[in-house]
């Protein structure tokens, strides 16, 4: 496919973005950079000031912009928060063009991405689930790794917008199987956080020096983006969100509903969602996931 065509249009496009936050800030400068035009909503409009004096267009409402662009993007925190932006009739489904894209890139609930994905197709609207990994890192850099699920179609007509987030762009299969592959991944790094935490506390009260216990071992079998990006972060005390507590918190719960109904045990993730909701009532909650740290401290 012709790079910047989307089912006949350029990357004149007009790509609208709903949700500015760590990540959709990165994400939605990195398509103004691919040179697409990009519009946006928040409902905390000082958010999207850095996007604004870089070019990007305010708009009032959900419902003007869905009605404005031809691509909608979502980057928002909760599954609520997206059923509030998707339905009713002042959301996205109810004002998006015939025949325009929307692309929910928030780790959400499958069945909601079916149910975005069945209510569009009715409408001939395509949807896409399309959550992402890589925090805000990747966000910055623009090598988000991006799940995607959908029809194959839609997905090849718009992957040139998700290049420009992202370089590990893998369509996974029908409506919902992006969500699916994302709670994958975040079981993956749930047990993953605690070892971490725990070598790095071992290597500690054993007299070691952890940062260059740290160069060893995160280069080895044990290497993950948590051990080389985070683990440095525990060891400055840096704190600061790439990605929340309070959203880990989410996305685990997601995780664990969703493997309890197709009876499946998780005992690695149970255990690290009980630790980051402890963590969360210590008053953590806005902080980075490597504050897991302080409850082993």
């Amino acid at each position: 496919m012709e790079r910047g065509r989307i089912m006949g249009l350029s990357t004149s496009a007009k790509i609208g973005f709903v949700g500015t936050g760590v990540m959709g800030k990165s994400m939605a400068l990195n398509l103004m950079n691919a040179g697409y035009p990009v519009y946006v909503y928040t409902r905390t409009k000082e958010k999207a000031e850095d996007l604004l004096t870089q070019g990007a267009t305010w708009i009032e409402t959900v419902k003007e912009l869905s009605q404005h662009v031809d691509v909608v993007i979502t980057m928002v925190g909760y599954p609520s928060d997206v059923e509030e932006v998707y339905f009713g009739e002042n959301g996205i489904l109810e004002n998006a063009k015939e025949g325009s894209y929307v692309i929910d890139m928030t780790t959400s609930k499958p069945s909601l991405a079916v149910k975005i994905y069945e209510q569009a197709k009715a409408r001939n609207i395509h949807a896409l689930d399309a959550p992402v990994s890589g925090g805000d890192i990747g966000a910055k850099t623009g090598k988000l790794a991006i799940m995607v699920g959908g029809d194959g179609s839609a997905f090849e007509e718009v992957l040139p917008i998700f290049q420009s987030m992202g370089e590990n762009i893998i369509h996974q299969g029908n409506a919902g199987a992006g969500q699916h592959t994302k709670l994958a991944n975040q079981i993956t790094i749930a047990s993953n956080m605690i070892g971490v935490v725990e070598a790095i506390v071992y290597a500690k009260k054993a007299g070691l020096d952890p940062e260059r216990v740290l160069d060893s071992i995160s280069r080895g079998a044990a290497a993950s983006f948590s051990l080389s990006q985070l683990g440095p972060r525990m060891l400055k005390g840096d704190f600061a969100p790439g990605f929340y507590v309070k959203h880990f918190i989410k996305d685990m719960t997601i995780a664990l509903e969703s493997a309890e109904e197709m009876g499946m045990s998780t005992p690695g993730l149970a255990l690290s969602l009980k630790l980051y909701k402890e963590l969360a009532e210590n008053g953590e909650a806005d902080s980075g996931t490597q504050a897991l740290i302080k409850l082993f401290q």
